[in-house]
């Protein structure tokens, strides 16, 4: 018998689902589950395309919002008032949104990097996670129920790289913040994905070095954005009402260390 996750009805706000990668695949699950789902992200016609394929393979069409720059204090806000204004209220919030590398040091970070690059890489992929998360977790008192779950990704680095601080940082308050509103009926977690297909995967990687990498990988194969997917759709789910502070990683084995 088919398990039934009680999603069908819910809503949903995912960030970052605008190019070939995580948002995207996570947007796709869950309006194949019945989820009503506002996706958001830099790039209005790409996301179009997005909602025309959700359509297309019978999902619910989802709810386009263009955001501002989120490595600017404040501008999360805007998302999630218009993410309400269409939905009415938020269920669900996956904040996929972030990268792992500032654009002007695609390799190692140097020690002295200015300020300024440290500071905008905190506010994307810490502080917009926060400033999205906290605007709604008060309507998700209300209602009794919430889930949050944050794209993140290792805190133990070979090299040095601006985005593992404020990953650092997201798994420590999503901790913090998951004791808080438990009673509430909300969960928060975190997943540390693996190698996954991806835009920025596409631009890093040749092909050569996405087969060398794959031999360290247990199935020999990078990951698809659906399965990072499948997870956030039972984290999503009331059946998961159990499962809260966690940082899960989704990587078939690929980091050699236990959390």
């Amino acid at each position: 018998m088919a398990m039934d996750l009680n999603l069908e009805g819910r809503t949903a706000l995912v960030t970052g689902a605008s190019s070939q990668g995580i948002g995207r695949g996570v947007a796709k699950c869950l309006a194949n589950e019945g989820v009503k789902v506002a996706v958001a992200a830099r790039r209005g016609e790409l996301l179009e395309e997005l909602a025309n394929e959700i359509d297309k393979d019978g999902g619910l069409r989802p709810q386009v919002i263009v955001t501002p720059d989120l490595t600017k204090s404040g501008e999360a806000y805007k998302v999630t008032d218009q993410a309400l204004k269409k939905l009415g209220h938020i269920d669900i919030l996956v904040n996929a949104a972030g990268r792992s590398k500032h654009p002007d040091f695609p390799g190692n970070m140097p020690f002295d990097a200015p300020d300024e690059v440290w500071d905008c890489e905190m506010q994307l992929n810490y502080g917009s996670i926060r400033a999205l998360t906290l605007s709604l977790i008060p309507q998700m008192i209300r209602q009794n129920y919430g889930r949050v779950i944050n794209i993140t990704g290792k805190t133990e680095p070979r090299e040095m790289r601006t985005a593992n601080p404020p990953k650092a940082a997201a798994h420590a308050w999503a901790k913090g913040l998951s004791r808080q509103v438990a009673s509430n009926g909300i969960t928060v977690n975190s997943i540390s994905p693996g190698k996954i297909i991806s835009e920025q995967i596409l631009r890093k990687y040749s092909e050569q070095e996405r087969s060398d990498t794959s031999k360290w990988i247990n199935s020999g194969s990078f990951g698809d954005a659906t399965d990072i997917g499948h997870m956030i759709v039972f984290l999503s789910s009331p059946l998961a009402r159990y499962i809260t502070g966690c940082v899960i990683p989704v990587d078939c084995g690929f980091r050699r260390y236990a959390f």
